[in-house]
């Protein structure tokens, strides 16, 4: 897929490329960022040269990994990252399922900048790829990422057990999820929820 750049009212949403690297690693020294993402922990470097030269543009090129930098369109600062990956082979398959993860720059938490992308991000999704259901997880405990999906319009689900590795020990996860019909729009699959309350059709 060719890359895409999206917009919001306070936000460019674009691909990362090298220039960023020195952005990224700066955000990334927060240690909040690795407690609670997959960010390597301590963040050097060449893990950010790595993530914004090669894993990000190759996710685009493989149609895979739909990495953006969300940037403030006041004053073109770094506030946060944002990728949507595809699940059980190519979104476009009939699967059409994804799952979104996000970081916040430290300095820009509190704002609301990141369920604004994310919004934007999963309209884009929905619109122009095709998803019938976008997936978010997090490590149970981390109520900021919880907080951000939940204004994006996620679902809650439930608790995975045993989801996360983090510090050589399994953590359980939160999870939720995002339909297009919970924003009021059609999909391509008819979609058949399991009603509350089914009678007893043994008898």
């Amino acid at each position: 897929m060719e890359p895409v750049s999206l917009t919001t009212d306070r936000l460019l949403l674009r691909p990362l490329g090298p220039d960023d690297a020195d952005a990224v690693h700066a955000a990334c020294q927060d240690p909040e960022i690795p407690r609670w993402t997959s960010v390597p922990s301590p963040y050097t470097r060449e893990h950010a040269e790595e993530f914004t030269g090669r894993i990000c543009p190759q996710g685009w090129r493989d149609d895979s990994l739909y990495n953006f930098g969300l940037f403030s369109r006041e004053d073109g600062v770094l506030v946060g990252c944002m990728g949507l990956v595809r699940l059980a082979g190519v979104l476009h398959a009939p699967t059409r399922q994804a799952e979104l993860g996000y970081w916040t720059a430290k300095e820009a938490r509190g704002k609301g900048y990141t369920a604004e992308a994310g919004r934007e991000v999963c309209r884009w999704a929905f619109e122009d790829l095709g998803a019938e259901r976008i997936e978010w997880y997090a490590e149970a405990g981390n109520e900021g990422s919880r907080a951000v999906a939940l204004k994006v319009g996620f679902v809650m689900e439930g608790t995975l057990r045993s989801k996360i590795i983090y510090a050589g020990t399994r953590r359980d996860a939160w999870a939720g999820s995002l339909l297009p019909s919970d924003w009021a729009r059609a999909t391509a699959t008819p979609y058949l929820p399991y009603p509350e309350a089914v009678g007893d059709a043994g008898h």
